[in-house]
């Protein structure tokens, strides 16, 4: 637990990345994250002032922003599912059924005067005595989609978890989609060590991606420090996304459309039109096809 005595808190970061294929292109930046233990929500709203769920503070948390199984349907109004709820019936039909008292923590973004994007969230889930039983990456791309990847524990420590999983969704459009995911991840500590690469299916390494961190107390003096260090964190990260994509477009790298290929775009929350378009006229050609003779 922090000081506070709270199993949440903050992580002062570095990420690193580095493309490797078709050619290097290497930077590192600095943020810091939340580690947010879901059940201590309302309890945080209650003790800080800088952030809250359901009053506007300089940081929020949304469940909305996150994984919301079953997936409402498209156009549908309805209230956000709790994400405890949506991960554990998520991870249900992934076939891990997590006990009641299990303890879910989330390492993301907050909001930060009500704007948020998250490159990727982890939530790592132990039982009440602290045992780990799982850990989920949540991707997300600029098109507003979501992925989530379940990475079960690492038979080489008790602390850590890995899985090389098909990628099956468009994240950058410098980088193929029938790329793989390497997950790294350790139960955040004292530090923090995540790994994410893209690899090939021969094996080849295309883009490092690196984030440690130092953990820090979830207070709103530490939050203010923080704040002042790297203000508005998630505007930040946006910027430089586009910043660097717009340095390999000068560095004339290939360029995968996301409606080229939207077969190999599957498992996708919040699907975009290009791919809600293209399920329609799957459905269409499918059902213009002659029955089959027995």
């Amino acid at each position: 637990m922090t000081p506070t005595g709270w199993h949440s808190c903050l992580y002062e970061c570095s990420v690193l990345h580095e493309r490797r294929v078709p050619s290097r292109h290497r930077f590192r930046y600095g943020i810091f994250m939340m580690l947010v233990d879901l059940d201590e929500l309302p309890l945080l709203e209650q003790r800080l002032w800088t952030f809250g769920q359901t009053r506007r503070r300089m940081y929020t948390f949304r469940d909305s922003d996150h994984l919301q199984f079953p997936a409402p349907a498209a156009g549908a109004k309805s209230e956000p599912i709790p994400l405890r709820t949506a991960l554990t019936a998520w991870l249900a039909e992934q076939g891990v059924a997590i006990p009641p008292d299990a303890r879910i923590r989330l390492l993301t973004l907050p909001r930060v005067l009500g704007y948020v994007f998250n490159p990727v969230s982890f939530y790592f889930v132990h039982d009440a005595q602290g045992r780990p039983i799982t850990a989920v990456a949540e991707v997300q791309n600029t098109f507003g989609e979501l992925k989530p990847y379940l990475i079960p524990l690492d038979t080489s420590g008790a602390e850590k978890f890995r899985r090389i999983a098909p990628k099956e969704f468009y994240v950058s459009p410098f980088s193929q989609l029938d790329l793989n995911f390497d997950f790294r991840l350790q139960t955040p500590d004292e530090k923090l060590s995540i790994g994410v690469n893209d690899l090939a299916s021969d094996g080849t390494t295309h883009l490092v991606s690196v984030l440690t961190g130092t953990r820090q107390p979830l207070t709103d003096a530490s939050l203010l420090r923080l704040t002042a260090r790297y203000p508005l964190v998630t505007l930040r990260v946006i910027t430089l996304i586009h910043w660097h994509a717009l340095r390999l477009w000068f560095k004339r790298l290939p360029w995968y459309r996301k409606a080229d290929r939207t077969d190999l775009q599957r498992g996708v929350f919040r699907p975009h039109a290009s791919l809600t378009t293209a399920a329609a006229a799957a459905a269409s050609a499918a059902a213009a096809l002659p029955p089959s003779v027995p």
